[in-house]
């Protein structure tokens, strides 16, 4: 292999080539350099083919009219059925397109202190995170619950449609990605949207009112830890039970890194590898070399389930 070949093989340096496409106001052909970008993500992505890695809830595009689809030319719109005997079962989330992200984005994401990850796509922490909430729904009946760096919110809008929970709140960080629909899909349950930076004052009105705290995939910044630790001290109930439940993988040394801000923290903590057969035999798969994920690694790619408490 040449020193370039080796040079571009890096996912650093692929990343790095991506954002040069995108910022370059005139490419010397833009199909091209779509194409390009195409390639290498594909040869980086930590995402299943469709978005959906486990395929855990059945999703698919739902087409909108012209007069809905004013503003959104970023966005789609798909419909999440869920397995449940509520009438009302389907979600409708408009998430952005696959890899269009924009200059704006990241605008926001400077201007807000935050990482840009919850509008690229739903990844598959939150598939699972929602599939483990339809699956111990009951446990969520008559409770208080948000879900912290919820993204496009998949996660608690399924709490809502299916557990009876008293209240759900979808927060997050980005100003972008916290609008909530599908009022029909809740029943008497009040579902609300808040920004919230886990670094901010502005968590008072909350102070420990929730019964759990649910998140995905919100361990990787290392810089954001401590935010986070103590937002989860904050919006904890502080008498009878009440947990944080969250799903990450490993990737590298973060997930011990917030561990170790937990315990400094003094929380408590289980971790659990193996918390769903269904799951746990689509990692298996994909560890053999199940080609519906081409770059599956369970490092980056396999959830671990956290269970916090005080």
């Amino acid at each position: 292999m040449e020193e370039g070949d080796e040079q571009l093989s890096k996912p650093s340096t692929l990343r790095w080539k991506i954002l040069r496409n995108a910022l370059l106001s005139r490419p010397p052909s833009q199909s091209d350099a779509k194409s390009e970008s195409r390639e290498i993500i594909n040869r980086i992505s930590r995402k299943g083919k469709g978005n959906q890695s486990f395929n855990l809830i059945p999703c698919h595009l739902h087409q909108i009219s012209s007069t809905e689809v004013q503003g959104l030319t970023m966005d789609a719109c798909y419909c999440y059925s869920l397995p449940t005997s509520i009438a009302a079962s389907n979600l409708f989330l408009y998430q952005r397109k696959d890899n269009c992200a924009s200059i704006t984005d990241f605008e926001i994401c400077n201007k807000n202190d935050i990482d840009n990850t919850g509008v690229v796509c739903p990844w598959p922490s939150e598939e699972i995170l929602s599939y483990y909430c339809l699956s111990h729904a009951d446990m969520f009946r008559s409770k208080s619950i948000i879900e912290l760096g919820a993204g496009y919110g998949l996660g608690g809008l399924v709490i809502a449609a299916a557990s009876e929970a008293s209240e759900v709140v979808i927060s997050d960080g980005n100003p972008q990605v916290i609008e909530s629909a599908n009022s029909e899909a809740f029943g008497s349950t009040v579902v609300t949207s808040q920004l919230l930076h886990w670094n901010k004052e502005d968590i008072e009105t909350l102070s420990h009112k929730f019964d759990f705290i649910v998140a995905s995939d919100c361990t990787f910044f290392k810089e954001f830890h401590k935010g986070l630790v103590q937002t989860l001290k904050s919006l904890l109930k502080d008498s009878g039970f009440s947990e944080a439940i969250f799903f990450s993988p490993k990737r590298g040394d973060s997930l011990d890194k917030f561990l170790e801000e937990i315990t400094e923290a003094g929380l408590t903590y289980c971790i659990s590898e193996k918390y769903n057969e269904r799951v746990w035999k689509s990692h298996q798969e994909l560890m053999k070399g199940d080609q519906s994920w081409p770059n599956y690694e369970t490092d980056h790619c396999y959830p671990l389930l956290l269970k916090i408490s005080r």
